[in-house]
């Protein structure tokens, strides 16, 4: 019969065979810090208008609770490294800056399908039950991925990894398998405030704490209608997004190259023309958008940001792409049409 050990030597090497950069392991139970953080975090109201953080706690913050049956938790991580420097667009206010996970294929798609072939491979070798998340239920992948020894949560709060950087995705196998646990990682972040000092909006009321309100990512994604008045003009040319604090960090010195080519940036998303996703219909939008995750947002939410960038721009050759949309039906579309028009002249 073939060892507990030698099973989870071969479990690695088999998610290492499938493209993820690391593979750990933990139990649910090992995340006994979730709940104070999650209690102060939507007592602080950081969570802003994303109401489903407060929905559904007791598994959110506890993950034993969503399976009860589950004796193990595999984490896995998965890189999407640019090769590029993703800042280097910020440079250019006439282009739209996505952020790099979204330029081309929808990673959710990509990793689920990894974590099934894992865990089918996993039950013909061991049996067991088993049930695959990627960032689609309430699960703390982060804080199970410290545990296992992934990584630890950086002062930014996402996964940081000395042997991968920051540049990952991260999907995890409950399973009823009892496997021997890894132990967690400790913080390296020292005295580095790298990623805290290059917010452009303060989003972090201190260490390891992230105020959502005035994250780009958030306001640029999860925030509906009109964008705060005061936060419009630093988000500079983001319209999907923003990489500043994960470029930042040190431990990047160290990314591994993504395996799978289809998170390489499409061309066309590299350096869109704010000019050209101004002019984006509803049928238009969603066919340059087709498979990748900006599609979820929809176009008003969409055009609204580069609306934003096109105010922040500066250049009066985009007064026409800003004057056209001030009319708009969508309130929130044709507001930032009306401030970026005023900003422009």
């Amino acid at each position: 019969m073939k060892s507990e050990m030698g099973l989870k030597e071969r479990l690695v090497a088999q998610a290492l065979a499938e493209g993820f950069v690391a593979c750990r392991i933990c139990r649910p139970w090992d995340v006994p810090q979730v709940p104070e953080r999650l209690e102060a975090f939507l007592a602080a109201g950081y969570h802003g208008q994303m109401g489903w953080m407060a929905e559904r706690t007791h598994w959110r913050s506890d993950p034993a609770a969503l399976w009860p049956e589950a004796r193990s938790v595999i984490m896995l991580a998965e890189s999407y490294a640019p090769e590029h420097d993703p800042t280097e667009i910020l440079n250019h206010p006439d282009r739209g800056a996505i952020s790099v996970y979204a330029q081309n294929k929808d990673y959710h798609d990509l990793v689920k399908k990894r974590l099934k072939r894992l865990a089918r491979w996993l039950i013909a070798e061991a049996g067991g039950e088993v049930k695959v998340f990627v960032d689609t239920a309430p699960v703390p992948e982060k804080a199970l991925g410290h545990a296992a020894g992934l990584g630890w949560q950086g002062k930014h709060t996402n996964l940081v990894s000395r042997d991968w950087g920051n540049w990952a995705f991260l999907g995890s196998v409950f399973t009823t398998l009892d496997l021997p646990a890894d132990a967690p990682e400790v913080d390296h972040c020292g005295s580095c405030r790298s990623c805290l000092d290059s917010c452009p909006t303060e989003a972090f009321p201190a260490p390891y704490q992230l105020d959502a309100r005035r994250c780009i990512s958030y306001l640029t994604i999860e925030h509906k209608g009109p964008v705060a008045e005061d936060l419009r003009a630093k988000l500079g040319n983001r319209i999907y997004g923003c990489d500043d604090c994960l470029a930042a960090c040190p431990w990047n010195k160290f990314a591994v190259a993504a395996s799978d080519m289809r998170y390489a940036a499409r061309e066309e998303l590299k350096a869109p023309k704010l000019a050209e996703l101004a002019a984006l219909d509803d049928a238009a939008f969603r066919a340059v958008f087709s498979g990748s995750p900006i599609k979820r947002i929809g176009r008003n939410r969409f055009v609204r940001n580069v609306l934003y960038a096109i105010g922040n721009s500066g250049l009066p050759e985009l007064l026409p792409a800003a004057r056209a949309l001030v009319d708009d039906p969508d309130p929130a579309v044709a507001d930032a049409a009306r401030w970026a028009v005023k900003r422009l002249s």
